[in-house]
């Protein structure tokens, strides 16, 4: 009895061990298959991401436009890009921008291709006095419903001259500082305005190209664009385009008269004094119930057009007249010693060398930038041009002391109340 009782206990012990392995081994078994199929995943998975990489990464090589989540071979790639787009002028938008400004640069774009690109497809030029970054090719060129390009700035139309005496440099830089100027102390600010005024229009990648849009990063348009602001410049014979003018700080040209002084008498053949707006930049007469909020200690009396936003002729700027006026006035070197900006540069420039009524105030054009901005007063055209803006909020500069528009309407090319035709 007891041998037969450990004979069934070995028995039941066998059955149990042989239940034990064969479970364990069946364990093994999932553990193996589960791996192998993970690892097969995790290839096709790898191959998928290689496979389209090249469209991922936003190729140079295609036409760009914005991504979705697919992962359609041709995602970026336009079909019948230029189907229902208007008739283009020669034209591209400009901006001078840096790598960290990338941000504001994709502010900027989304506003103006919102309000205004995307019917057009203009292409976008970026400049920029280091080399872009592939994030900001990538990113950009996914904002833009045109073409991109990029361009970097050669250090001769970037950089200080040498000719520049360093310590009286230094010197006025730690003067501006110490009376609190804006940018006072900046070197890269004065290399900057420099480049805006006399060699922006020199750049290679812009030869090709009749018209400009500035476009600076951290901007807003306001209202949709009721007409292509480019071709209303070709077919009114146009130059200069503005919606903002206001007075310029003294503390920054303090010399900048002077020098167009001279320039004027020496260069009298370019100017025509009876058709120009020698008169807007000079005169300082109450006008309307203000009088000017600044004393110049010159004749200019400081206004200028805000540069931020400027629609201009390239062959305008390329032209010798306007090659001779800036020439002059780098000579005296005041873009370093003092702090010159491109706007006055600007304004007084083709205040002098443009007829008034080559000049355009475009009117219809909601624009901001900080602190200052521009609305459409008509309720009606606010309306109809969808604008986000308050024509009394404060920022609006348009009638305010400060404010410039005014004597242009009297001593420019006067006040429309009509839209431009295109």
């Amino acid at each position: 009895m007891r041998k037969y009782l450990v004979y069934v206990a070995l028995l039941v012990l066998s059955v149990i061990s042989g239940s034990l392995l064969q479970s364990i081994t069946s364990i093994v078994q999932l553990c193996y298959h589960k791996h192998k199929l993970e690892k097969s995943l995790f290839q096709r998975s790898e191959n998928a991401v290689k496979k389209y990489d090249s469209v991922r990464r936003r190729s140079l090589f295609k036409p760009l436009k914005l991504s979705t989540n697919t992962y359609n071979d041709d995602i970026l790639v336009v079909e019948n890009e230029n189907e229902n787009v208007p008739d283009r002028e020669n034209a591209t938008l400009l901006m001078l921008v840096r790598n960290f400004e990338l941000p504001g640069a994709l502010k900027s774009m989304r506003s103006l291709e919102d309000r205004f690109n995307k019917d057009y497809h203009y292409d976008w030029v970026f400049l920029n006095d280091v080399p872009f970054s592939m994030e900001f090719i990538e990113a950009t060129t996914a904002m833009a419903s045109g073409k991109t390009y990029y361009s970097l700035i050669p250090s001769k139309d970037w950089d200080r001259p040498d000719w520049i005496d360093e310590k009286k440099f230094e010197d006025r830089l730690q003067l501006l500082h110490d009376k609190g100027v804006l940018y006072g102390s900046s070197k890269s600010y004065r290399n900057m305005c420099r480049f805006n005024s006399g060699f922006f229009y020199k750049q290679k990648i812009l030869e090709s190209y009749d018209y400009y849009f500035r476009v600076e990063p951290d901007v807003e348009y306001f209202c949709d664009f009721p007409y292509d602001p480019f071709k209303v410049m070709k077919k009114n014979n146009k130059k200069y385009g503005f919606v903002i003018s206001l007075h310029e700080y003294e503390d920054t040209i303090t010399s900048l008269w002077d020098a167009v002084d001279e320039y004027i008498e020496e260069n009298s053949r370019d100017i025509d004094m009876e058709r120009n707006s020698y008169d807007f930049i000079t005169n300082s007469d109450i006008i309307g119930k203000f009088s000017p909020i600044v004393d110049s200690n010159s004749d200019y009396n400081l206004c200028h057009f805000w540069s931020n936003f400027e629609i201009g002729d390239l062959n305008f700027f390329r032209s010798e007249r306007y090659n001779r006026y800036f020439d002059f006035l780098d000579s005296k070197g005041g873009f370093y010693y003092e702090r010159w900006g491109d706007a006055p540069v600007h304004s007084i420039g083709v205040s002098l060398l443009l007829n008034r009524d080559e000049i355009i105030h475009f009117d219809e054009l909601g624009y901001y930038h900080a602190p200052f901005g521009t609305c459409p007063g008509a309720y009606y055209l606010r309306l109809q041009q969808r604008c986000q803006c308050d024509a009394h909020a404060q920022s609006n500069i348009d009638i305010s002391p400060n404010s410039c528009l005014m004597r242009w309407w009297k001593y420019g090319d006067g006040k429309r109340f009509v839209k431009y035709e295109q």
